[in-house]
């Protein structure tokens, strides 16, 4: 007679012998619970089957058969058909959710991640190296700290010209506060993204950013200036923080890299191809983003404070300033243009004052003098100035040029232009002595 072979796994063959101990009561099913992680129950019932069947009873019954959640071949062939027809460069984990949002179809992100790697969709990315960097703990109520950065990038793929998305992201929540999409990264961008957040959430404690020339005089000759941001920032009492690293500000740096990668698939899933549509859906993305990734404060106390300004007041504090001192008749002159101030009588306590120009960027300007509104009038206009550039908005302008430039109509002198006619030069007639 030979004796039947059983195939057991490791789990299975400790169980075995912990249950061979009960048996020879040299354990207690108290203690053999405890060894193997079951309930009493459970061992009971081990038990059971082991005098019923002997050690195949202790074999598990779902061996060889298919699991529960056994995914049938059809439906596998159709959602990486899905796949393969419309996202085919999504993550695992962004295909999943938009399979579930637009067909119906669930199904785990690791099961369509190993799907993806076997079809060959999907590379799985080499784990890097852990760099070591001093953790920061997040601040402990929202709006105490806001991260703020600027993501220049292929938005719009080859539907639309690069742009650059402004991003205002909540140290203690990783919330998106704010987002606006800006043809570069400039002063008026992030003063237009700012007036939004403002009147949606109030004011933060401190906004924290990078070193660039927008947040920061970096001439060494000029320390202590402030920037036309910044000095809005001390008008409206918000304190502006600048990160020594883009690794200070990991929290919006690593928000890059997630709306690079879902707000672009975003964006061509619903055909949106220029700035004033993104910009439409932003506060939809925002929403969904948010319920997605933000995590609750450690403290929920909101440290917003209420806008003290009006509107109005507001608008004349988010646009660039300028001084300028009057002359002997209240004028005055900025961008090629002569300003004289009106209805000031003789103005004699005004001559040789300092006014301040609030330049709006529809081109309105506003002058003040003491909180005072001072009305005026242009005596004179010239060519408007050339607007400086930094290496952000370089490239924005040689694109502006090189559009302005292909739509104007080719022109071509006639044979007969005065360009094209010889120079006649005349023959010297004057005679030497």
């Amino acid at each position: 007679m030979t004796e039947e072979q059983i195939t057991m796994s490791h789990q299975e063959a400790d169980r075995l012998g912990v249950i061979r101990q009960v048996m020879e009561k040299r354990l207690r099913q108290k203690e053999a619970a405890r060894q193997l992680g079951l309930s009493v129950r459970q061992i009971r019932r081990l038990l059971q089957r082991y005098r019923a069947e002997g050690p195949a009873g202790l074999v598990s019954r779902r061996r060889g058969k298919r699991p529960n959640n056994w995914i049938d071949d059809t439906l596998r062939q159709e959602i990486l058909g899905l796949v393969r027809s419309r996202y085919a460069d999504f993550g695992p984990t962004l295909a999943c959710e938009k399979l579930g949002e637009c067909h119906d179809r669930k199904v785990s992100v690791e099961t369509l991640r190993q799907w993806m790697i076997a079809d060959g969709l999907w590379k799985p990315k080499a784990r890097k190296q852990a760099r070591i960097h001093q953790r920061r703990p997040r601040r402990p109520c929202r709006g105490e700290l806001v991260q703020i950065d600027g993501s220049p990038h292929d938005w719009f793929e080859d539907r639309g010209p690069r742009c650059t998305l402004i991003v205002f992201i909540d140290d203690a929540t990783s919330a998106l506060m704010a987002l606006r999409f800006a043809p570069a990264e400039t002063t008026r961008a992030y003063m237009e993204t700012l007036d939004g957040y403002l009147q949606l959430h109030g004011r933060p404690v401190a906004l924290y950013s990078d070193k660039h020339s927008i947040f920061r005089v970096n001439h060494p000759d000029r320390e202590g200036e402030l920037t036309q941001f910044t000095r809005a920032l001390k008008t409206l009492d918000i304190e502006p923080i600048h990160a020594n690293s883009p690794q200070a500000k990991g929290r919006v740096e690593r928000a890059n890299q997630t709306l690079q990668d879902r707000l672009v698939k975003e964006l061509r899933l619903r055909g949106i191809s220029d700035i004033e549509s993104a910009n439409a859906f932003l506060p939809e993305f925002i929403k969904g983003y948010n319920q997605r990734f933000a995590v609750p404060p450690q403290n929920p106390t909101d440290a917003h404070r209420p806008l003290l300004h009006s509107t109005e007041e507001l608008a004349l504090i988010l646009c660039p300033h300028h001084s300028r001192t009057l002359s002997k008749n209240l004028t005055f002159q900025f961008k090629n243009r002569e300003y004289q101030l009106q209805g000031q009588g003789k103005g004699y306590r005004l001559r040789g004052a300092r006014v301040t120009l609030c330049e709006a960027f529809d081109g309105t300007v506003t002058v003040l003098h003491a909180g005072h509104t001072l009305d005026y009038r242009i005596l004179a206009t010239g060519e408007p100035p050339i607007p400086l550039d930094d290496e952000k908005s370089l490239h924005h302008s040689v694109d502006q040029a090189r559009a302005r430039q292909q739509a104007k109509p080719k022109w071509k002198p006639p044979v007969d232009h005065p360009w094209r006619r010889p120079i006649n030069r005349c023959p010297n007639t004057s005679t030497n002595p």
